[in-house]
């Protein structure tokens, strides 16, 4: 019988995008709902390594499952590489991606549009029984919009234009956002590797 893969993340918007990134694998690719209820851990990590690795290894113990979390964020040059790994609750606890989105746009009024570059970072983890821990690091490269543009993704994905496109992440799409977002390569690697694990 195939061993339960979980999805560690409280974020639905997320783990349905995981699930896809992961389709495919010899494993049954469990979301949290799956579970009983438990309370988020708290993510006190200084880098994206740490917090995903953090949220994995929680998980995995909370379940006695083998689990794969994630820790994304959006860094501004701009503003010193914020919100960086508090890009979750960048406007303050208990706020919205559109208080988030205004913020960002707030600040980066007086910017021009060569120096708002930026990069979307992920790092994904795996921790569990009977696996050896493991990281991998996704980036994308792009620039800040003036506005927000699009309706679909979520988070930053209204107001960051990827290398390459004149369009923000909302406005491309899933299958277009995830054949090139830093999610989508963090987990290409730990698929690939995952894969070698069976």
């Amino acid at each position: 019988m195939a061993e339960t893969l979980l999805i560690g993340s409280g974020n639905a918007h997320k783990a349905a995008e995981l699930a896809v990134l992961l389709k495919g694998l010899p494993w049954v690719v469990k979301s949290l709902k799956d579970f009983d209820p438990v309370p988020e851990p708290e993510e006190t990590g200084a880098t994206f390594q740490a917090n995903a690795l953090l949220k994995a290894r929680y998980y995995a113990r909370q379940f006695e499952v083998v689990c794969v979390a994630d820790d994304s964020g959006l860094c501004v040059d701009a503003l010193d590489g914020a919100p960086g790994v508090y890009s979750a609750r960048f406007a303050g606890p208990g706020c919205t991606y559109d208080d988030n989105n205004k913020k960002l746009l707030r600040l980066m009024q007086p910017v021009t549009w060569f120096e708002r570059t930026a990069r979307f970072v992920c790092c994904a983890a795996l921790s569990g029984p009977g696996v050896k821990e493991f990281t991998a690091i996704g980036k994308v490269e792009g620039h800040i919009s003036v506005e927000p543009y699009g309706t679909h993704g979520f988070g930053y994905d209204p107001v960051f234009v990827p290398e390459g496109y004149e369009e923000t992440f909302a406005e491309l799409g899933a299958e277009k956002k995830n054949a090139i977002s830093h999610r989508a390569r963090a987990f290409a690697a730990m698929k690939e590797h995952l894969e070698s694990l069976r």
